[in-house]
């Protein structure tokens, strides 16, 4: 950045944040700011699916460059390889939307630990007043096999000074894609931040991950949340594998007192990470630590609350790939009204879909079990020590050995 200092990654007031739930929300609210559109329209996620949500919002892209504004979509590799169909790229191109892939290659041999670096986030923003962070792809909330009740996950809308520093990075990815498939562009690489323009009153922050200058932002913005509440912390993740600092945070918050929930993924998605992440359950539920599977449906979400007074809603999950590897984005709010609204939905979600994790139940589950659950993490650290990912910090057991920890422990 050249110009003024930067709103990123430093908390800003004149912000307003709206939490949207779902695509029920997301899909209706974004199709009305490209109805709105008058220059130009910036679209990052890391699945476009060729299905019902996918063709509308494709539709009004479509529709948007036919009325002279500019659209740039920007899709990850990985997940334009599994769900972006060669009908619906033809169509967004043809329609005269510029289409960029992110790290096209995803050759899964020879493994290369770059090729995990993907585009997890999810990002939009429009003629830079308003604009879209959260977890929520551009696919069907019902669109997983064998499952009726939608999947569960947030975003928000965001106007205000934080818009800022979200056309910058949109910006500069694009440009890093375009240099990387040797493309060019009129977008430059070290764009100026745009002024932010105050719309509301809420203090907010926008924060990413990367594998340069912001490789542990969305970490120290969640350990500097936890190292300060004092009475309860709520954190809804759908894949959990922390490393050995979160694990200690969230321990200390419930030693200090704060009743510490995490809200889980009940269903099985990722056989590997869900039995490795299960494997952490024991050192948490001995520190008091309250753990919720949810079983409704699948849980998407990556959203916490502290204290109803801040609360973050991004694309983040709390696991190595999130943490280490993929480009991921994620609003942190200073706010009591917007932390209560996200806490009501995450009570609400436990209250009606969600099953507590007994202490006793877990220390008593079969050997066979605890066997699966160490063998899975064991096999988790292997590969992030052959990736070279993470130092001692995901490469270490609960209480911080080496060891693999004893059936009581487990």
């Amino acid at each position: 950045m050249h110009g003024a200092r930067s709103a990123g990654n430093r908390y800003t007031s004149g912000n307003a944040v709206t939490l949207l739930r779902n695509g029920a929300e997301f899909f209706p609210a974004l199709l009305e700011a490209f109805a709105a559109a008058e220059r130009e329209i910036w679209l990052e996620t890391y699945i476009f699916a060729d299905d019902a949500s996918g063709r509308r919002i494709a539709s009004a892209l479509v529709a948007a460059a036919a009325r002279g504004v500019t659209v740039r979509v920007l899709v990850d590799g990985w997940g334009a390889r599994h769900y972006l169909t060669p009908r619906l790229e033809e169509r967004l191109v043809a329609g005269a939307v510029e289409l960029r892939k992110y790290r096209p290659e995803v050759a899964a041999w020879p493994p290369r630990s770059h090729r995990l670096r993907r585009l997890h986030r999810k990002l939009c923003q429009v003629d830079g007043r308003i604009a879209f962070v959260g977890g929520i792809n551009i696919i069907d909330d019902r669109n997983t096999p064998g499952h009726t009740p939608p999947r569960v996950d947030f975003a928000v809308c965001v106007r205000g000074r934080i818009v800022g520093p979200i056309v910058q990075t949109m910006q500069r990815v694009w440009a890093i894609a375009g240099m990387a498939q040797l493309k060019g562009s009129d977008v430059p690489l070290f764009a100026d931040e745009p002024p932010g323009v105050a719309a509301g009153t809420q203090t907010a922050k926008f924060t990413i991950r990367d594998n340069l200058r912001h490789r542990r932002d969305i970490e120290r913005a969640y350990l500097a949340g936890l190292r300060t509440a004092r009475r309860e912390i709520t954190l809804a993740t759908a894949y959990f594998f922390p490393g050995i600092r979160f694990r200690q945070a969230l321990i200390r918050a419930a030693s200090r007192g704060v009743r510490v929930t995490l809200l889980l993924q009940a269903r099985v998605e990722y056989r590997l990470l869900h039995w490795a992440s299960r494997a952490l359950y024991g050192q948490l539920l001995a520190a008091g630590v309250v753990i919720q599977e949810y079983h409704r449906s699948f849980l998407h979400a990556k959203v916490a609350v502290v204290d109803s007074r801040w609360a973050t809603v991004g694309s983040s999950n709390i696991d190595p790939y999130s943490l280490l590897m993929a480009r991921e984005a994620n609003v942190f709010v200073r706010d009591p009204v917007f932390a209560y609204q996200l806490e009501r939905e995450l009570r609400a979600m436990i209250v009606e879909g969600a099953a507590p994790v007994a202490v006793e139940g877990w220390a008593q589950r079969s050997r066979g079990a605890k066997a699966l659950s160490w063998i899975a993490y064991g096999v988790v650290r292997v590969a992030l020590g052959v990736l070279r990912y993470g130092g001692d910090e995901w490469r270490r057991g609960p209480g911080g050995t080496d060891a693999m920890p004893f059936d009581d422990e487990a």
